[in-house]
């Protein structure tokens, strides 16, 4: 159940991060301070580059971005999953990760370590030069796909993502339904993701999964597997659209007084390591766009000889991790509660 953390509002006014007013909900709460427990997802962000430039990213990735995981840094991940066996789980992220010259690499040398790879796709990416066979590979690799779809309307996602995303979406998820994902008992999964248009927490989960699998099978034939419902976070691009509406403390404030502390237990950074294009290590992909390092101080895979080092370890908070903690919660793998 909510509660709320009143004391903490009026510095919500105020643009720069505070660092301790999440870490003081926590203690208010008798949950601080919030410590990590051993590695179960390495999420594996390859760079910001994208064929996409999204109103709410909070990578602010782009066509433009140059920022790109190089060979070794790929093969020094590789080398520390495998030394890792909590890790069963590599989440491959960007930018649109496909576009990364090292993603087949990343993703069958993982396969081979036994892993299970998660492919978190734009959908429109399958349609770039060059990529006329991934969805073959994704299949063939049994790369679990997790697909952003931020509306089943086209005037909605079109409003968010630019105009034809939702046309080239739809035909990207007919592509992978032919190729049987998300259909009914397949082992080749597909889920999509939906995050509001605006300053809004989402609604609940299950029910929108409802809405969405009505919709999409009704009117064009598509099947999927589950939803899961992000909340925007205020960092990067989406804070900057809070600034200029003048809506970035009212945001805030929606966040704070709908902190829940039920979701605690399963924030995703108590289980998941980040790493970075340039080998730096990261409670969760958020605060690596912020440049936060690990609670721990600064990291990289050449720091560390397996994820097991990073356990037991304070994590890095601050005012945006309100994000995943409030209403129903937030993290990679959707709701909390």
């Amino acid at each position: 159940m909510a509660t709320e953390v009143q004391t903490l509002l009026p510095i919500l006014n105020d643009r720069v991060r505070i660092e301790s007013d999440f870490d003081e909900a926590l203690l208010q709460n008798g949950l601080g301070p919030l410590l990590r427990g051993e590695t179960a997802t390495l999420q594996v962000n390859v760079g910001k580059r994208c064929n996409q430039a999204c109103h709410h990213c909070h990578v602010e990735a782009g066509p433009k971005r140059t920022e790109i995981m190089p060979r070794h840094v790929a093969e020094r991940v590789l080398k520390i999953l495998a030394q890792s066996p909590s890790a069963q789980t590599v989440d491959m992220t960007g930018g649109a990760p496909e576009l990364n010259p090292n993603f087949r690499f990343l993703v069958t040398e993982s396969r081979r370590l036994g892993r299970h790879v998660i492919d978190r796709c734009n959908l429109t990416v399958l349609y770039e030069p060059g990529m006329e066979d991934l969805a073959e590979f994704l299949a063939d690799n049994e790369v679990e796909i997790i697909a952003s779809l931020p509306c089943y309307t086209p005037a909605n996602v079109d409003r968010q993502r630019g105009r034809w995303v939702f046309e080239k979406s739809v035909d990207a998820l007919r592509e992978l339904n032919r190729l049987g994902y998300g259909l009914p008992n397949s082992p080749r999964i597909l889920n999509l993701v939906y995050n509001p248009l605006g300053a809004s927490l989402p609604p609940p989960q299950e029910r929108l999964e409802l809405d969405y699998k009505r919709e999409l099978r009704s009117q064009y034939g598509i099947e999927f597997h589950r939803l899961y419902t992000l909340t925007n976070m205020p960092i990067k691009r989406f804070a900057e659209f809070l600034d200029q509406n003048g809506r970035y403390g009212e945001y805030m404030r929606l966040l704070v007084n709908h902190f829940n502390p039920d979701t605690v237990s399963g924030l995703m950074c108590r289980s998941l390591a980040s790493v970075g294009w340039d080998g730096r290590l990261y409670d969760c992909d958020f605060n690596q766009m912020l440049e936060i390092p690990l609670g721990a101080g600064w990291k990289t895979i050449w720091d560390i000889e397996s994820l097991t080092d990073l356990s037991n370890e304070r994590i890095s908070t601050a005012s945006h991790c309100f994000g995943c903690a409030a209403g129903a919660g937030s993290s990679c793998g959707g709701a909390l509660r």
